[in-house]
């Protein structure tokens, strides 16, 4: 049995040979084939979409529209780009059809230093002489949305300020310049002028607007008047960051409100290169608000009312607020105190320390680079104390300027 096994396996692998070595031959020819053509179609998409860059950097309408949909030039022509590119990462072909996953990288002519990167879904048709063409844009699977996906952008500068708005008028975008060209020399009379010196902000339609340009639920923005986005850290090339404004909850602020948000926002612009994993939320949200507040005359029981009541009714917190007490979608209240805690935290160093002492320590703890010994580090080093003894004399300053 033994020797009928291996004599039948001889001549079955010889068969197996005569018969299978052609299929595995058209096979292999067959996935070099596809391959090529798959690859083929990807090269013929991303010079499709390198014409469609050029056409929107030259200002060329009819080049767009040779590329296919031309609804994106119209929504987005008001925008002053200096970079526009897209590159291929996939492309998922079905006969005629094809969607391109590609990343659109862009600058902002004048604003932006590095560009800004978002993954976008392309959708492509085929005509029967073989010429692919775009049927539509979006935002990638889980990316916020580009402000002209929402619409015609209208472009309204200022001396140290570009607004991009959809669905609002002229006369509102040019409120939103003023109001930021104010903000910018108010901030870098405060920190510095080591920053861009200009900002660009984003006015949406309204709220669902700008949950869909920041990519999440609009529950979490509602009554947030306005967010900056933007990596942080990297002085050597800050990234492009935005002022991105709810301007359902943005109306309802007095001009004082309007111009401590604004300022607010801007002294994130600015401090973005020194912020990162090592700085706390209560330092930087506290210091963009000290910045915000600062020559205003605003008392601290005038701006810190939550934790004024918190005080009366005998719930003094014990520790600075934790960075889950900044949570958007959390307890407002909780939210409200967080703040305040975190600006009366640098008007109190800004009182005893000094101004000048209050940037060195925002700039120290940002140059630890991690969040363990940072502030402990900066306080030692620059406002000689610890941290228990800052806490406690936080906690005096808190009763002194709200008891």
């Amino acid at each position: 049995m033994a020797g009928r096994r291996r004599a039948c396996g001889c001549r079955g692998t010889g068969l197996w040979r005569l018969l299978v070595a052609p299929v595995l031959l058209l096979l292999l020819l067959v996935g070099c084939g596809g391959r090529a053509t798959t690859d083929g179609a990807r090269a013929e998409v991303q010079r499709l979409l390198d014409r469609r860059a050029a056409a929107v950097l030259a200002h060329d309408e009819a080049g767009y529209a040779a590329t296919g949909d031309r609804a994106g030039y119209t929504r987005l022509r008001a925008v002053p780009l200096a970079a526009w590119s897209y590159r291929v990462t996939a492309l998922h072909r079905s006969g005629d059809t094809a969607t391109a996953d590609a990343e659109l990288s862009y600058r902002i002519e004048g604003y932006d230093r590095a560009p800004v990167t978002t993954a976008r879904t392309v959708r492509l048709t085929r005509d029967p002489d073989g010429r692919w063409s775009v049927a539509s844009e979006r935002p990638g699977e889980k990316t916020g949305e580009q402000a002209w996906d929402q619409g015609a952008v209208t472009a309204v500068r200022g001396a140290h300020s570009l607004v991009l708005g959809v669905g609002q008028t002229d006369a509102r975008l040019r409120d939103f310049a003023d109001l930021a060209d104010r903000a910018v020399p108010a901030v870098s009379r405060a920190w510095g002028t080591d920053w861009a010196g200009r900002v660009v902000l984003l006015v949406p339609q309204s709220l669902d607007g700008m949950a869909a340009l920041l990519g999440s639920p609009a529950s979490s923005y509602r009554g947030i008047a306005a967010v900056t986005t933007g990596e942080t850290g990297g002085a050597a090339r800050t990234p492009a960051d935005r002022i991105i404004v709810n301007p359902d909850a943005y109306g309802l602020l007095g001009p004082l409100g309007q111009q401590v948000v604004l300022t607010h926002e801007t002294t994130h612009v600015a401090t973005r290169a020194h912020t990162n994993a090592a700085t706390p939320l209560w330092l930087s949200e506290g210091y963009a608000d000290w910045v915000g507040y600062r020559g205003t005359g605003r008392t601290a029981r005038q701006a810190a009312p939550e934790l004024g009541n918190a005080l009366a009714r005998g719930q003094a917190p014990q520790a600075l607020p934790t960075d889950d007490d900044f949570g958007f979608s959390g307890d407002a209240t909780r939210l409200a105190r967080a703040y305040e805690g975190g600006w009366l935290a640098c008007r109190m160093i800004a009182e005893r320390w000094g101004e000048e002492r209050l940037e060195a320590f925002y700039r120290a703890v940002g140059e630890h680079g991690e969040r363990d010994g940072a502030v402990e580090g900066a306080m030692g080093s620059v406002l000689g104390t610890t941290p228990a003894d800052f806490t406690a004399e936080w906690r005096r300053y808190l009763r002194d300027q709200l008891g």
